[in-house]
């Protein structure tokens, strides 16, 4: 992955020197190792640490980087001489460096002497691991539990990257266009498929032509049920919707993160119409919400809120919306949180725990569906988040016999019986908080009804 960016070496320079102004110790951070599948030579596709991205720009392999007083000293060996045979010239550890914008470059052998009152952060292939442990001389907690220096350097980069600068924005940016294509190819492709699998298929074809990769693997699924699945064997029957969860990340390693569901014979059903206009409401006005001061959180019970009325409306939930809410009732049907962070991982900087997501002082709630909320903040200028609510019938959750039994009086079984036909509907964008209120990124995938029946 060579970077191709004129403003690059500029850019990893602001970033260094915003780095310097918050700790006065140098920093450390390795880009980690290929990992092997069944045999050393056969590797699993590498993505270096996101943290050294974001002061390197390159997915270098093997490399580590010390930051100090706004200086980046880059350390990576030469390739091999027999290297060439199997993957061809690559750049010289010079023309990294220059391409960068790094002030010196090293051997990794001499990594150690820098490793005096360094601070890093542990990357999660074992054997990198274990080289930091080794040169600073010292055992690393996984990185969601950082202690002492680790954890001021960790606060400082979730500052950091919470705020994306102009030179990120056009990366997340780019990342967002191939995969509003993919959707795209992907909904007309659904007309025609017999399979999730080949939908899929088509919507990866856009991300790999466009020499970009998956940000996470895709959910291409008639069973909407199943939040995170990763089976693509069904078959496409007249009357299924088909909930599409596919982003790219770009080369530099920037990811976006889009949902859209929608019919495969390009019909909505009476009740799929229903459903899909509460999910559609909650995700927008949500978005209608966004600018900087607001709670995410806020958010959140915004669309628990939104979605619980629409139930209401619909005569599958009984009482007041406000009585439901207390009670948790919305979360049968909508148990995940309404997004998260996006910048150079989908769920950025999760690596880190709830650090990240979470202002100072919050922890977790236990609340049923509420305890899954990502991201427990104040919105500020350069975050870009997902809102992706959602509306499901899980059966793990409607025929637990203590929910059952919780809810018997809120909930109307036999109307719900009704909508048998909507297993799971999700409409997700990525969102910038502006100065003034939210750009949303993804914008040019539309979201209406009309829209959804009419891009086949």
């Amino acid at each position: 992955m060579y970077p191709q960016r004129a403003n690059l070496p500029e850019a990893l320079a602001n970033r260094r020197e915003k780095l310097s102004k918050l700790v006065d110790f140098p920093v450390i951070l390795w880009s980690g190792s290929p990992l092997s599948r069944n045999f050393r030579a056969n590797v699993y596709p590498f993505r270096a640490s996101s943290h050294f991205l974001y002061f390197a720009g390159w997915g270098l392999e093997n490399a580590a980087i010390c930051l100090e007083a706004g200086k980046l000293e880059l350390f990576i060996d030469a390739p091999l001489p027999s290297s060439t045979l199997w993957h061809g010239e690559t750049p010289t550890p010079s023309a990294i460096a220059e391409t960068i914008g790094a002030d010196a470059v090293y051997p990794l052998s001499e990594l150690s002497s820098k490793a005096a009152g360094a601070a890093t952060i542990p990357v999660q292939d074992i054997s990198t691991y274990q080289q930091q442990c080794d040169i600073l001389g010292r055992f690393l907690p996984p990185a969601d539990k950082l202690q002492g220096i680790d954890l001021v350097l960790a606060e400082a980069i979730v500052k950091l990257r919470s705020h994306h600068d102009a030179a990120a924005l056009a990366e997340i940016k780019q990342a967002a266009n191939c995969s509003i294509e993919a959707h795209l190819a992907g909904i007309r492709a659904s007309r025609t498929s017999t399979t999730e699998a080949e939908v899929r298929a088509a919507m990866e074809r856009v991300i790999l032509a466009q020499q970009m990769t998956c940000a996470y693997n895709s959910i291409v699924t008639t069973h909407g049920e199943i939040l995170h699945s990763d089976r693509y064997h069904h078959s496409l029957q007249p009357g299924d919707l088909l909930l599409a969860d596919v982003g790219a990340e770009n080369s530099m390693g920037w990811a976006s993160d889009i949902t859209r569901t929608f019919p495969v014979s390009g019909k909505f059903s009476p009740t799929q119409r229903e459903i899909y206009q509460i999910v559609l409401a909650a995700h927008d006005d949500c978005i209608a919400k966004i600018r900087p001061g607001v709670e995410y959180r806020d958010l959140h019970l915004l669309a628990g809120e939104v979605i619980t009325q629409g139930l209401v409306d619909l005569g599958i939930l009984k009482g007041k919306v406000a009585n439901l809410l207390a009670r948790d009732a919305h979360a049968l049907f909508f148990p995940h949180g309404v997004g998260h962070l996006l910048g150079l991982d989908v769920h950025d900087m999760e690596d880190l725990g709830d650090l990240v997501g979470y202002q100072a002082g919050r922890t977790r709630s236990d609340r049923f569906g509420l305890c899954y909320l990502r991201l427990d903040r104040p919105l500020e200028t350069g975050m870009v988040v997902t809102i992706e609510p959602g509306l499901y019938q899980v059966p793990a959750i409607l025929n637990d016999p203590d929910k059952r039994a919780k809810y018997q009086d809120a909930v109307n079984w036999e109307r719900l019986a009704q909508f048998s036909d909507v297993r799971g509907i999700r409409i997700e964008d990525d969102v910038l908080v502006t100065n003034i209120g939210a750009e949303v990124l993804t914008a040019k995938l539309p979201t209406t009804i009309e829209a959804m029946e009419g891009n086949g």
